[in-house]
């Protein structure tokens, strides 16, 4: 009875309330005419109450806080956004791969330089997957960017591995210092390589052969000598093998110092004899390298560093025991135990001041190359200045050859492209190591035509580069890119220029800023304005970024006019005035726009090096540009230079010097004259 009469009261309450309603909404007009506008039965979704958050709180005729409507935030958390991505996108099972097809992904990135695609294998492909790498995975992406120099990150990877709890290798501390050796910032490789010693040192870690040939290889390559021969010096006392391949580091390490790093090769290469260990090709290659790089130092040290090795080498007598030399006067001392030890004392110095004395009188060339030294006809080390003069105190380079056949190591081309570099720049001695290829039966690449065209420009014979074109030809072998830029060093004239452009068009050879550098700094060199605005020109249309030596060389060019402009404003009836101000007012007209193309108006040079310059590891932090296709036959990966046989050279055919200096007629053709 009592719920019928609550449900009759609920029915009228509901129909006065909805009387009440439809009369406010009829009635809510006013006199000017205005229309009816009905009363909305509801709030919308997203008004906002006309009270305050706090009014909601303190008032008496509110209960709750439901009331106060709370607008949802326009940006959702980004931490709810990956939970929730992380629950919704659960990977099937298919997706995942083991450890060894994750590691073949990393290896062909790799292998085909796709740095960034090989870090995204486990920075993004495993997370999605779900799947925790190993050391493996992170000691193929450290050894990958060690190998390209990339040492920031090859550090945070060896991090991610202790935040991961994975075990550090020996072969993760040889990856790390390799990053610091090939890294191209010097000092934060130095800084990397001894925080990491420390930290081997702090763990108590006993590094093996392979570690302490990297760190020497890092110090050595960083500048720090002194390190690097300490860490000899520690392998020996720990008894450990020493190998060519440590010496070989060492004089990597003397090639980085260029004011001592000749001396300092000279000690490792008799420290090499003395030892018994026998240098390899790659050994003379360095040696070869530091004779082209370093310098002798100071003439005092070097002189009694010179001593010093020749007596080590009369002590020792290259590894061989002192004959004993019949003396009347020892033979008196005989008397007694402690007269024989004298004896032999004796008997030794004068051996050695007998033979130091020899050596020093001996007539010749100076040979500081073999287990037995000795200086020859040599008069004063001052004279030693050039790479040339340095290969004459190792015997030249028939020395070289001989000593390789005695330590049973087959020069190569590579050798031949060292000596090169140090022979003098003549005719003669480049003749003189054609016939040694020819004899060695050696296959020549295509770098040592170009080191020869570099040698033959460098000393302004551009007309004998040229030849060097027929060379190439004649030895089977294409032109590439460096073959256009040593070329470019000889364009004196824009016809030149035009003449060497055409060519690489025709062998659908882009120009770069480099080649187009060494036409500017022809076009500089000779002063000729209208070269240098089409070389100009020639870098806007073809959209190039020109770089830190095409900058200088403009700014070197600039500072030569104005010294020359003043010249002419103080002397105004000097001859070729005019036409100087003429064409120098049109290319400082041409430069000011040129350099508003290029976004460098008025910057100093030192600005616009920070603009043009750009970061060695910017090219690992975006992938790889399309265009580049993987190498799909795994033996292309470790091809080597194509190489040749020049025996189609007839090498009688070059002219010496004396021949070219009587201004006889150069014919192109005579230079390269093919043997039948």
């Amino acid at each position: 009875m009592s719920s019928i009469i609550l449900n009759t009261l609920r029915r009228q309450c509901v129909s006065q309330f909805r009387t009440r309603l439809l009369q406010q909404s009829f009635l809510t007009t006013t006199s000017r005419g205005f229309r009816i506008a009905p009363i909305a039965c509801a709030p919308k979704p997203h008004q906002k109450d006309e009270f305050s958050h706090l009014e909601a709180a303190h008032s008496p005729d509110q209960f709750g806080t439901l009331s106060p409507q709370v607008d949802e935030p326009e940006t959702p958390d980004e931490g709810d956004l990956k939970e929730e991505d992380f629950l919704q996108n659960i990977p099937a099972p298919g997706q995942k791969l083991s450890v060894r097809q994750y590691a073949d992904l990393i290896k062909d990135h790799l292998k085909n330089n796709r740095i960034r695609e090989a870090l995204d294998v486990v920075e993004v492909r495993m997370k999605q997957d779900r799947v925790k790498p190993v050391n493996y995975h992170f000691n193929l992406l450290i050894g990958g960017c060690a190998r390209v120099g990339y040492s920031k990150k090859a550090f945070q990877l060896y991090n991610k591995m202790k935040q991961h709890d994975l075990k550090v290798t020996g072969g993760t501390y040889t990856s790390l210092f390799n990053a610091c050796a090939v890294s191209p910032f010097l000092g934060d490789g130095l800084k990397r390589a001894n925080q990491l010693r420390e930290i081997m040192l702090e763990k108590g870690y006993e590094p093996n052969e392979s570690n302490y040939n990297a760190m020497i290889k890092a110090y050595g390559r960083c500048g720090e000598l002194k390190t690097a021969f300490q860490l000899v010096d520690e392998m020996v006392a720990r008894r450990l093998s020493i190998g060519t391949d440590t010496f070989n580091f060492l004089l990597q390490a003397c090639i980085s110092d260029r004011e001592y790093g000749f001396r300092h090769a000279l000690l490792v290469w008799h420290r090499m004899h003395r030892m018994r260990i026998s240098p390899d090709r790659y050994s003379f290659n360095l040696l070869l390298r530091c004779v082209r790089d370093c310098q002798l130092g100071d003439l005092e040290t070097t002189q009694q560093v010179i001593e010093q090795i020749l007596s080590e080498s009369i002590g020792g007598n290259g590894g061989k025991q002192v004959p004993a030399i019949e003396e009347p006067s020892v033979e008196a001392i005989e008397r007694s135990e402690e007269d024989n030890a004298e004896q032999q004392q004796k008997l030794a110095t004068i051996v050695t001041n007998r033979e130091l004395t020899e050596r020093l009188n001996h007539e010749g060339v100076p040979d500081l190359l073999s287990p037995q030294p000795h200086l020859g006809s040599l008069v004063r080390l001052g004279e030693v200045r050039e790479p040339e003069d340095r290969l004459l105190l190792l015997g030249g380079s028939s020395n070289v050859f001989a000593e390789m056949r005695r330590c049973g190591a087959e020069p190569d081309i590579r050798t031949i492209t060292e000596l090169l570099d140090v022979i003098p720049s003549t005719y003669a001695a480049e003749k003189q190591l054609l016939g040694t290829i020819k004899q060695l039966k050696l296959r020549c690449d295509i770098d040592f035509f170009n080191i020869l065209i570099k040698k033959r420009s460098m000393r302004f014979d551009y007309e004998g580069a040229k030849d060097v074109l027929y060379m190439i030809e004649a030895a089977n072998l294409e032109p590439d890119i460096v073959t256009y830029g040593v070329l470019a060093l000889g364009c004196q004239t824009q016809e030149e220029a035009r003449s060497l452009l055409k060519m690489m068009h025709e062998a659908n050879v882009r120009m770069n800023i480099q080649i187009l550098g060494a036409m500017l700094r022809q076009g500089c060199a000779k002063q000729n304005f209208r070269y240098v605005t089409e070389i100009l020109q020639i870098v806007k249309r073809e959209r190039l970024k020109p770089n830190e030596p095409f900058l200088r060389h403009l700014e070197e060019f600039g500072r030569v006019c104005e010294k020359r402009d003043r010249e002419y404003d103080a002397k105004p009836r000097k001859r070729g005035r005019d036409e100087f101000k003429q064409e120098y007012n049109r290319y400082r007209m041409q430069l000011d726009a040129w350099r508003e193309h290029m976004g460098l108006q008025g910057l100093a040079l030192d600005q616009a090096l920070g603009i043009v310059r750009e970061h060695p590891w910017e090219q690992f932090k975006e992938p790889q540009a399309e265009g580049y296709e993987a190498v799909k036959n795994p033996k292309l990966r470790h091809k080597r230079k194509k190489q040749h046989s020049i025996r189609r050279v007839d090498v009688e055919a070059i002219e010496d010097d004396d021949d070219r200096g009587q201004g006889k007629e150069h014919d192109q053709t005579n230079e390269v004259k093919l043997a039948h």
